[in-house]
């Protein structure tokens, strides 16, 4: 059944309300009279016109706007008001307009009968069509059956006196009947639509239905032979047609406006069987009235009429014919469903879901063949067992709680739901079973699955989904939710929990020398160590790489300087552990652990505390390695001071806030100036200076580096050949990374344009080759220096001393002089096993015919010692610092510095300036 109508809107109440009072002032007018026979003709005619053509306008206005399906119904009513406006206008034509009593028959008849057939076709329209020829014969039938008997009570009562009265005139006759019979037609159409009406704007249909019956009312009172003698126009039995037209009129449009303020629909409710029952019994009835109507003659003594007879017989037949379609359409859906039943059967004894019903105490009525399949247990073995004990202990509880959720819910807005719990199978195992559970006469229909597998699958994508797929420990998802539940459990004001961040120091060497699968096997077993070092509860994690995590929660221990001291030694345990020898493909190989520890404190969020962590464990990286260090406030502070530095960094350069510094490079046999080396200086707009070590370790930007390098090249190269040109012929040198010399953004052509460009003469630029990266390809980098020695540069291998690829960079590289490293220099005077080391690579140097230069010489005595081992120059604080432009033109207008130890020195073996013979050997090159 369609859910209820909507309640009226404003609008919708104001309309009706207007409607009313009009009707209401109409009947009371007619009531009244109208005050004057003149004014009730009026009204009475030519008002009945007026309502019908205004009815009739509203029709056809809507009939332009109405659904396809809809709109002959809604023309055919306005069709059919026209014919009573223009019945009820000839009417008043005679009445007001020629002062004469209208003839009967008359034009206005003719009209009056042409309203019935338009409505009875407009409501055929709107009844719900049937699907089958045997529903047209039976919406036939039912409207006969209410017609006939219909027509049966009215000649009985009233339409065999009106046929005698009318004498022996033909016409009076058949139009005196003509009017009942149409009407009694309408309102079987009428009768038999209330059953059989679409839902479709029924509110506009059931508003016209009213409409119409009350005009078929109002007829049946007309051709009533007392009223009809009596009959006069203005009256108050035209109050009822008008009202009938006015509500026609309203139909329509009350019915939008009250379909514009609609609810979303609710979900449709169960038909009541009330409406059903009448549409069933309505033939019954129908045969029930002609029955009355026989037996009323009967009664009253009269002789029953031939047309009585006649119609009573084809009510009867065509109850007789009515009922044989009802029952062999009850054949045929008899079939029809026996068909369907075997077809479920078939479907339930074939499926592979077990279908059980249960009965409202919970025990199993019926359980589909399925089950020995799915649960491994006969259905005869089910039936007549408790539901409850084939369920989990551990599910019964929340099983239990949705069923009775369920039985409460409304079934409307919840037929069905969904259960998913554990089920004894026969062999005493516990299968995931999902259910989709029904109501059934009180009790519940399962239709159940196994879905163990998917089970078992959603819990191994849960699982990789949360642990590392190469050592199955806790990622960092998942180690993220542990500490969020530690810190908001019931332990979240236990400021003991802490949490470790773990790096490998040295595990890239590894990969590099062994391989990538050595690697792995070193993660694993690193792995294996960390998990059985934690506690129970404790959770070890692998957040990536070769960083590792762990958490380990707070004992509820008062002591805070305790517990921080508990958690130190499980960390420096952990560091030992991690730090032994790990056997790889049967050679030993040892990493050590750098370890930051934070420890949770009120309030602190789960990202602020791993923060911390690894924070501490980046601070132990950078102390030295292979120890633990625990997290304190500065650090952050130092962080934000790095970023903060960085962040002034990417803008500096194109701010013009570096300067460019040259600090001399000294011959140690006479102290004369031979080359300068270029030193970048930041001075930041807040007046700091800042050395390159601590600007550039600042930044991780490789692109804001690259571009630095090149703005210290190109600043270098043009300040040399201003130099040169006022006089001052001093090679410069300028210190690049071998990765940057292959860099494609420093390409071969870009130190020859500067050349060019600047008139910088061959052999006044020195390039420094910083300690090589052991992932720098020998060969490359080779052809790379050879391209630039073509130029006329001259190179220099900084840092001999200090690296492990320093003999093998040596060994293969085209290389010129040799920079000692700072790191030799500072311990010369007081190591006697440095000053050996020294002397050996100075020794090298001089066999390979190499001038030396050592950096950093920054006291007297290191400048003797130095000499006496035949290095051929120095660089440091000892002779200059770092100078600007004006400084060091006057250092070099003076063009010697005083050297310890008295007068100037003969040449030391190895350390004339001339260069070796070459494209360039006329030019001084001295070491940088």
């Amino acid at each position: 059944m369609a859910a209820r109508e909507p309640a009226p809107s404003g609008k919708g109440l104001v309309a009706q309300l207007i409607l009313a009072l009009i009707c209401a002032g109409y009947g009371v007018g007619a009531a009244l009279g109208w005050g004057s026979p003149e004014l009730a003709l009026i009204m009475g005619d030519f008002g009945l016109s007026a309502g019908a053509l205004v009815a009739a306008v509203s029709c056809f206005l809507y009939a332009r706007t109405s659904p396809p399906r809809l709109r002959p119904a809604w023309l055919l009513f306005a069709l059919s008001s026209l014919m009573a406006s223009a019945g009820n206008a000839i009417w008043g034509w005679y009445e007001v307009v020629l002062h004469r009593e209208v003839p009967s028959p008359s034009i206005a008849d003719l009209f009056f009968l042409c309203f019935a057939p338009p409505a009875i076709v407009g409501l055929l329209v709107l009844a719900k069509r049937p699907v089958s020829r045997a529903g047209w014969v039976c919406l036939g039938l039912d409207a006969w059956l209410i017609g006939g008997s219909l027509l049966t009570l009215s000649w009985s009562l009233a339409l065999a006196h009106t046929t005698r009265v009318q004498g022996e005139s033909v016409a009076p006759a058949a139009l005196a009947l003509a009017y009942p019979l149409l009407d009694i037609v309408l309102v079987s159409m009428v009768l038999a639509l209330h059953f059989r009406r679409s839902a479709t704007n029924r509110s506009a249909v059931n508003t016209a239905i009213a409409a119409l019956a009350l005009t078929v009312l109002c007829d049946t009172l007309f051709t009533s032979p007392l009223l009809r003698e009596s009959y006069r126009s203005g009256q108050l039995l035209d109050a009822g047609w008008f009202a009938g037209s006015l509500l026609l009129a309203y139909a329509p449009w009350g019915a939008r406006r009250s379909a514009e303020t609609v609810r979303p629909p609710r979900p449709p409710r169960p038909s009541r069987p009330v409406a059903g029952s009448l549409a069933a019994l309505t033939p019954y009835l129908a045969a029930a009235v002609c029955t009355l109507g026989i037996l009323y003659n009967v009664v009253e003594g009269r002789t029953v009429d031939r047309v009585v007879v006649l119609t009573g017989c084809t009510v009867v037949l065509a109850l007789v014919v009515r009922q044989g379609i009802m029952l062999v359409d009850n054949i045929a859906l008899t079939h029809e469903l026996a068909q369907k039943e075997n077809h479920f059967r078939s479907l339930v004894q074939g499926s592979s879901d077990v279908i059980m019903i249960a009965a409202p105490t919970g025990v199993l009525r019926y359980v589909s063949p399925a089950a020995s399949g799915v649960y491994g247990r006969e259905a005869d073995e089910l039936i007549g067992s408790e539901l409850a004990t084939l369920i989990h202990p551990e599910d019964l509880g929340r099983v239990i709680r949705e069923v009775r959720r369920f039985l409460a819910a409304s079934p409307a807005e919840e037929p069905t739901t969904r259960i998913e719990c554990r089920f004894r199978s026969g062999s005493g195992d516990w299968l995931n079973v999902e259910s989709t559970v029904n109501r059934h006469q009180g009790g519940l229909i399962f239709n159940s699955r196994d879905v163990t597998e998917r089970v078992r699958l959603q819990a191994q994508l849960q699982h990789s989904a949360e642990h590392d797929p190469l050592t199955d420990l806790p990622n960092r998802a998942l180690f993220t939710d542990r500490v969020r539940r530690a810190l908001s459990g019931r332990r979240a004001a236990d400021r003991g929990a802490a949490v470790l961040f773990i790096d490998l120091d040295g595990f890239k060497g590894v990969n590099d020398r062994l391989g990538h699968q050595a690697g792995d096997d070193l993660l694993i077993q690193a792995a294996g160590r960390l998990a059985d070092s934690v506690r129970a509860g404790d959770t070890a994690a692998r957040l990536g790489g070769d960083e590792f995590a762990a958490l380990i929660l707070g004992d509820g221990m008062a002591d805070e300087t305790a517990r921080e001291t508990q958690v130190a030694e499980i960390a420096d345990r952990l560091r030992l552990t991690l730090s032994q020898p790990y056997r790889i493909d049967g050679h030993d190989v040892r990493v050590a652990a750098s370890i930051g520890v934070a420890f949770a404190e009120e309030g602190i969020t789960p990202t602020d505390l791993m923060r911390n962590a690894d924070l501490a464990m980046y601070r132990a990286k950078a102390a030295g390695k292979d120890r633990v260090e625990l997290y304190a406030p500065q650090m952050q502070a130092e962080v934000v001071r790095r970023t903060e530095l960085a962040a002034r960094l990417r803008s500096a350069l194109h701010d013009g806030e570096f300067a460019l510094l040259h600090q001399p490079v000294v011959n140690l046999a006479t102290g004369r100036i031979e080359a300068v080396a270029a030193q970048a200086r930041w001075r930041s707009a807040q007046g700091m200076l800042f050395t390159p070590a601590e600007f550039l370790r600042s930044s991780d930007d490789g692109d804001r580096t690259a571009e630095l390098g090149r703005w210290l090249l190109e600043e270098a190269v043009e300040q040399a050949a201003e130099r040169d040109r006022l006089g001052h012929r001093v090679p410069v040198s300028v210190r690049l990374s071998a990765r940057r010399l292959l860099d494609r953004s420093l390409p071969c052509g870009t130190v020859e344009a500067l050349l060019t460009r600047h008139g910088l003469p061959p052999g006044a630029l020195i390039i420094e080759l910083a300690d090589s990266d052991p992932r720098i390809s020998f060969d490359d980098l080779e052809q790379r220096l050879v391209a630039l020695r073509r130029l006329g540069v001259r190179i220099a291998l900084d840092g001999f001393g200090s690296g492990h690829a320093a003999i093998n960079a040596l060994r293969r590289l085209p290389v010129d002089l040799l920079k000692l490293d700072r790191g030799l220099i500072e311990g010369i005077v007081e190591s006697s096993r440095l000053h050996k080391i020294t002397s050996g690579l100075l020794r090298i140097s001089g066999d390979l015919g190499l001038q030396s230069v050592a950096d950093g010489v920054d006291l007297p005595e290191q400048v003797l010692a130095l000499r006496s081992m035949g290095c051929t120059h120095g660089q440091g604080m000892a002779f200059a610092g770092p100078l600007d432009e004006y400084r060091l033109r006057r250092a070099l207008v003076r063009d010697d510095f005083p050297l310890p130890g008295g007068a100037v020195l003969p040449l030391l073996a190895g350390g004339s300036l001339t260069t070796r013979t070459g494209s360039n050997s006329e030019t001084r090159v001295p070491p940088a």
